[in-house]
């Protein structure tokens, strides 16, 4: 398969190639002759010739406008298509790193061409670029790949195939040899794209450069394009969706709908790991630099990729900043009225309500929500979407449906039953994970657990009705995820908190 500087050859994440079986590649090393991953896009996605690219950077480097980040950066995004195409954008990631005396960069990217289940840490000697060689730091390697057992040494998603070479990694370096000179790489390429894997290999990072004690010498970055052929606008619409989620630091959500392609990152899973990692560095801001797609280099708005430049930075001391919702009470009474529309006409049509297209800004939005039904003040069936995967109002829609007719605790709501419902809905905010339980603020947060497959929700109304304190909060949350009591101490266990607008026909 040829490689060409032409955005529609820049092949989806590894998601797509799942159902496919690859054979491993085997290296034979001769004696200690050093193993170097040579350059398999230079001539394609960016000039082969040295002067030449290090002009091409020089050129796009200086049309950067944004202003320094004085900040502390812990984790960057840059994006990794031709360098015609992404490059204007990937300068402005790679204008805030000069100055900075990294000694270290771990670069994690996608698979493109080969499928594994595992994340590859190259465990070659030196990756090479048209502008020399970038030693691998070995040592750190080794110690990383023994922290979990998702990580391994390989040379798989790194070295050529015959489907092609992994360009994601690649495609930094010159850009990384420009702004910081001398350097030891850390290649990482993702082949499981779970919020699973990009969570072990976040925590690790973290662990390991946290007891080198020199954490402001290693950069972390993540090679990562956005969504992939889709329209100019509908691209926009949908990049911003994850460039949004991205600033509001709510990477669970983010995970959760680039599995199933809601949202697109073509390196969702890198993303991801980052924001983990920088998060338990201290990052506690997201700031999105530049976004562009490639209609704006081409002019043809009928197929495009999206592209950002992104940093992850320690700012005001460290401490997170909530993302503030609000609703108007007109809004709040058009989505009471969307829920018992919905209800009624489920249970009367016997299929779902299909509404009109929604002028709202706000209920357009995508927000996870529940919908709460009750019975003369008692409960008859309740139902959410835990993340922002759909509009506002069509969320309103399916929950309210779903609480109607699939809350396993009940039995379908009949006919007669349609005039006593009172409806309450919960609209919430971005997740953001619970660094410190005395942040959890009874009354104004619900918490959202996970550990491994288990995981359980409990809104912010809830501790409040049943008066319990913290602690006995964040037990609940354990019992309603199905798991053991004390769980949320575990250091494998996820303390998400959010905060919602609540309203309903009738107070609680």
């Amino acid at each position: 398969m040829n490689i060409e500087l032409n955005p529609r050859s820049l092949w989806l994440a590894a998601p797509l190639l799942a159902l496919l079986v690859f054979t491993p590649i085997k290296h034979v090393s001769a004696g200690d002759q050093p193993k170097v991953r040579q350059a398999a896009v230079a001539g394609s996605f960016y000039p082969a010739d040295p002067k030449v690219l290090s002009a091409m950077m020089d050129e796009m480097l200086a049309k950067v406008t944004a202003p320094q980040i004085t900040d502390p950066i812990l984790a960057v995004v840059a994006p990794h298509a031709g360098y015609q195409y992404s490059g204007p954008v990937a300068a402005y990631t790679y204008a805030q790193l000069k100055g900075h005396k990294y000694t270290r960069v771990v670069v994690i990217a996608p698979t493109h061409h080969v499928a594994f289940d595992f994340t590859s840490i190259y465990d070659g000697d030196d990756y090479a670029t048209p502008l020399g060689n970038v030693p691998v730091d070995k040592a750190f390697a080794q110690k990383l790949v023994k922290m979990s057992s998702t990580m391994k040494l390989s040379s798989q998603g790194h070295e050529p195939t015959s489907a092609g070479g992994e360009h994601a990694v690649e495609v930094q370096l010159p850009w990384l040899q420009k702004v910081l000179g001398n350097f030891e790489v850390v290649p990482i390429v993702m082949g499981d794209q779970s919020y699973e894997s990009s969570r072990a290999l976040g925590v690790a990072l973290a662990k390991l450069i946290k007891s080198e004690g020199k954490p402001g010498e290693t950069l972390v970055l993540a090679s990562s394009d956005l969504s992939h052929f889709h329209t100019y606008d509908d691209a926009v619409k949908m990049d911003h969706k994850t460039l949004n989620a991205l600033e509001a630091w709510d990477y669970f959500s983010m995970s959760r709908n680039f599995q199933p392609r809601i949202w697109e990152a073509c390196g969702g899973a890198p993303i991801v790991a980052a924001m983990i990692y920088a998060e338990r560095m201290g990052a506690n801001q997201a700031r999105v630099l530049k976004y562009e797609n490639s209609g704006d280099v081409t002019g043809d708005h009928s197929s495009v990729v999206g592209y950002s430049a992104d940093v992850f930075v320690k700012a005001d001391g460290g401490k997170a900043v909530e993302t503030p919702f609000s609703l108007s009470e007109p809004e709040k009474s058009e989505l009471l009225a969307l829920a018992r529309k919905s209800v009624e006409y489920v249970v009367q049509e016997k299929y779902a309500y299909e509404p009109p297209a929604n002028a709202s800004a706000t209920l357009n939005q995508e927000h996870g929500a529940f919908t709460t039904l009750k019975k003369s003040g008692v409960l008859r069936g309740c139902i959410g979407y835990t993340s922002a995967e759909k509009p506002l109002y069509i969320t309103v829609r399916d929950t309210a449906t779903l609480a109607a007719m699939r809350d396993p605790r009940f039995s379908p709501v009949t006919a007669s039953e349609l005039p006593s419902l009172q409806y309450e809905i919960s609209v919430m905010s971005p997740l953001r994970r619970v660094t410190d339980i005395q942040q959890i603020k009874v009354g104004q947060h619900g918490l959202l657990m996970k550990n491994g497959d288990s995981e359980g929700i409990l809104l912010p109304q809830v501790p409040v009705e049943q008066g319990w304190d913290r602690n006995t909060f964040l037990e609940q949350t354990c019992a309603k995820a199905g798991m053991r009591s004390g769980c949320w101490r575990d250091e494998d266990t996820d303390i998400f908190s959010f905060t919602a607008v609540v309203f309903g026909e009738h107070k609680p």
